[in-house]
């Protein structure tokens, strides 16, 4: 099994695009290697590569000194290579012990007794607490994610990649999987850490070795040993997106005074399957974050603010209109904005360019006698494209080429053009580098000058620095509220409150 990883040259690209441009890289036992980088830098590609599910252009990866077979995951796996990536491979219907063992070898003759016990020696060798004979269905989203950890120190793997591991997390999650990667670390196993939080890198590096390496446009353009290096955070933020960010600057402009206007949103005991009595409100000139851990009720709430569902009970009203009336006439929906969660699979279209993905949603405002007027959306595109600093800038780019920060910039950049009232903005930052997360942060609180915005996140630093008022949704009803100037967003107390809330807690 895996002891010493080297990634030698490593060169991937995409037609025209380069993902990774000779990229030579250690990973070694008993420590953690936290990789940065903007979007489109190349993290995912390459750790891809690593774990064979792609093939390099060229270049080669050493395990122990042997070359690895490439574009072979059974090989990567059989090496002790294994990825936790973002979107988890369980089958909901099995139980936890049974999707542990699936493929497992050996396991076909194991009896549910003892695949449970199994689950139950390696969980509790590395501290990820989880009951064997609960299904995947019932099972919050951090529970989910150790049983995908379980899947492969059942398998022995030694070096684990894990892609943004917290973006599903409470904060006591994020936590429990701290010291569990701690642990590993301590018994000899490697570790590759993907995040886009800066924090939690100098936390991990309290705790256990830590190297950091830096990829910006496909290349390593930094490297800290963070045992013995003390980079300061502007300094990394700097190696990843090449430039100053300034982040206080944020908070600052969230912390401002501003003017309150009328109710662009009300809802009072609204009900439908998934929601149980929410009521909350949202005037213009706010920002309200609906805080919670993903599958706690968020989804059915921005299908009925969306027009996807009728509320069942309850009452709803948009733009000051009832909700019916909102989505009935010649222009259903006027006035209101919703930027998906899922920025690739329900905000555009992978293989529309650039200026139809744009079309998606404006293309009303084009349209002359049943003819839409393309050059006209184009410069309106190209417009868009510069204030929001969107790349590569070229219009005939299919969509499914753009990282998620600059896709995520195209369509803050095509919703805030059609002049809301009221934005909803699901997991808007989800994913997205300390440059892009900047960028899109000032566009949201610029937005609060003209419109309300609801924002729905799982990310809890987020909604602290951002909103009016914080309100905590767990399955299905509101926890409690906490407003910026009188509870103090900005107190360990009100973060402690809000954790608890979005476990279920209090």
């Amino acid at each position: 099994m895996a002891t010493h990883i080297r990634i030698e040259g490593v060169s991937k690209s995409f037609g025209m695009q380069q993902a990774n441009r000779d990229v030579s890289l250690d990973i070694r036992a008993g420590r953690i290697l936290a990789l940065l980088g903007e979007n489109g830098a190349g993290k995912s590609t390459l750790m891809s590569i690593l774990a064979g599910t792609l093939a390099p252009d060229s270049g080669r990866i050493l395990v122990d000194g042997q070359p690895l077979p490439p574009g072979n995951p059974a090989a990567s796996l059989g090496a002790g290579i294994g990825m936790v990536h973002q979107h988890f491979l369980l089958m909901d219907q099995l139980r936890v012990s049974q999707n542990v063992c699936l493929g497992l070898p050996g396991a076909f003759w194991l009896s549910p007794r003892r695949m449970a016990a199994l689950v139950r020696d390696v969980s509790s060798r590395f501290g990820l607490e989880v009951d064997p004979d609960a299904r995947i269905a019932a099972l919050s989203m951090g529970e989910r994610q150790r049983v995908e950890i379980l899947k492969l120190l059942a398998r022995d793997c030694n070096a684990l990649i894990f892609d943004e591991p917290t973006a599903v997390l409470t904060p006591g999650e994020a936590a429990i999987l701290a010291d569990a990667l701690c642990g590993m670390v301590t018994q000899g196993k490697a570790v590759v850490f993907i995040s886009h939080k800066l924090p939690e890198i100098m936390a991990l590096a309290a705790r256990a070795p830590v190297d950091v390496a830096v990829l910006r446009q496909g290349e390593v353009v930094a490297r800290y040993d963070l045992t013995t290096d003390t980079p300061a955070e502007g300094e990394l933020i700097r190696a990843m997106v090449g430039r100053e960010v300034d982040l206080a600057q944020v908070e600052r402009l969230a912390a401002a005074p501003h003017v309150l206007g009328e109710e662009v949103l009300v809802c009072r005991n609204l009900q439908v399957p998934g929601l149980q009595g929410v009521s909350l409100g949202v005037r213009k000139g706010e920002i309200v974050a609906l805080a919670g851990v993903a599958g706690n009720g968020q989804k059915p709430l921005v299908e009925v603010l969306a027009g996807v569902q009728p509320p069942q009970g309850g009452e709803v009203r948009l733009l000051g209109q009832p909700w019916h009336a909102f989505y009935s006439g010649e222009e259903p929906g006027r006035g209101l904005v919703v930027i998906p969660e899922d920025r690739r699979g329900a905000a555009t279209a992978g293989n529309l360019d650039l200026l139809d993905n744009y079309l998606l949603t404006t293309r009303r405002r084009y349209t002359r006698g049943g003819l839409i007027d393309r050059r006209q959306a184009l410069d309106d595109l190209r417009q868009i494209i510069d204030d929001f600093n969107v790349r590569p800038p070229v219009p005939t780019t299919p969509g499914g080429r753009l990282s998620g920060g600059n896709l995520q910039k195209l369509v803050l950049g095509r919703e805030f053009s059609r002049e809301p009232g009221m934005v909803v903005a699901e997991q808007p930052a989800q994913g997205l580098d300390v440059g892009a997360t900047e960028d899109v942060w000032r566009r949201l609180l610029a937005m609060r000058a003209r419109a309300g915005v609801l924002l729905v996140t799982s990310d809890l630093t987020e909604a602290l620095l951002l909103a009016d008022r914080v309100l905590v949704l767990y399955a299905g009803r509101i926890m409690g509220e906490v407003r910026r100037g009188i509870s103090s967003l900005e107190t360990e107390e009100a973060r402690g409150k809000i954790g608890r809330w979005m476990a279920g807690l209090d």
